[in-house]
């Protein structure tokens, strides 16, 4: 090991190579200039994070299409004492990968991840209906066993960065039905809030009174009374006994901001406990979120247009 890597920061997330949780790594310069561990699963991931075994770990926390990955968020909610300083987001596309110079007539066996086919279940029903669906334990593994296995009747379903590292041909890129489908990764580490950038988001996990009813009314209007707003609202199981929930809030701003600060005092005082999972650039800088306002308030007219001009008279 030389002094370069022992200097590096250590950065830990879900293996093996190729997986998307490295593609997004890779989309940030200074995390990919770190010195990288992977892991067998998130926990593990997340864990070592807070053990110290490394400097900081990185891990998918929302899918567009599956929603939150439980794993990440149930492990910051309750087992780890970790603040997230980073979240990135990338589009999440799926590539047919074969070796050099086969074709589809050749494909016999398609294999990977289990949700990733699913997601993939248009182009496969028309352009490989008779293929047999095989299960492997991740993408970049499907690319990995089929790298190894030299096989030339077999396709695997996996990122792009699949192929780079294994060799692999993209016989067909984006095959995913849903084209847009996106997921949100988090970086963590011990300590740390990184200071305001001017288009942060806050994320917190509150925790209701049980003699206090109406509770998430309570805490909605914390938030409302101050304009912030609420840009992911969860609840969770608290492991403590059916029907005990609380409630995992990401909300615009910085708890440096006054109002977002005044407003966590607040809930924090009625609701008695509030874990702070920390303050940090949104991945929608200042640009990205006035365009999509203005999208919306276009889109919005035009629902409302087409509305009115279906009203008749008696």
């Amino acid at each position: 090991m030389n002094d370069s890597t022992v200097t590096r920061p250590t950065l830990g997330y879900l293996g093996p190579a190729g997986t998307f949780t490295e593609q997004a790594v890779f989309t940030q310069p200074d995390l990919a200039a770190m010195h990288h561990v992977q892991f067998g699963t998130i926990v593990e991931v997340l864990r070592a994070a807070e053990s110290g075994e490394i400097d900081y770990g990185f891990a998918a926390i929302e899918n567009m299409i599956e929603g939150s990955v439980n794993a990440t968020i149930d492990t910051l909610a309750f087992d780890a004492e970790l603040l997230i300083q980073r979240e990135v987001i990338i589009n999440v596309n799926l590539n047919l990968l074969v070796h050099p110079g086969v074709g589809l007539d050749d494909i016999e066996h398609v294999r990977s991840y289990p949700v990733a086919y699913a997601q993939c279940r248009r182009y496969l029903a028309d352009r490989l209906p008779n293929a047999a669906i095989e299960a492997t334990n991740s993408t970049a593994d499907a690319a990995r066993e089929l790298a190894d296995s030299g096989r030339r009747d077999t396709a695997a379903i996996a990122p792009s960065r699949a192929a780079e590292v294994y060799g692999l041909e993209m016989l067909a890129p984006d095959i995913e039905d849903h084209p847009e489908n996106q997921t949100r990764f988090v970086l963590v580490g011990r300590d740390g809030i990184t200071t305001p950038s001017g288009h942060d988001k806050t994320s917190i996990l509150i925790y209701q009174r049980e003699d206090a009813p109406g509770s998430l009314i309570g805490i909605l209007q914390e938030f409302a009374a101050r304009r912030i707003n609420l840009t992911k609202l969860e609840s969770r199981p608290t492991r403590k006994g059916l029907g005990d929930y609380c409630f995992l809030v990401d909300c615009e701003g910085h708890i440096a901001d006054e109002v977002v600060g005044d407003a966590l005092r607040n809930v924090h005082m009625k609701q008695g406990r509030v874990k702070f999972l920390g303050s940090y650039p949104s991945a929608y800088g200042s640009e990205e979120v006035q365009q999509v306002n203005r999208d919306g308030v276009g889109e919005a007219d035009t629902w409302l247009a087409d509305l009115r001009d279906r009203i008749t008279g008696p």
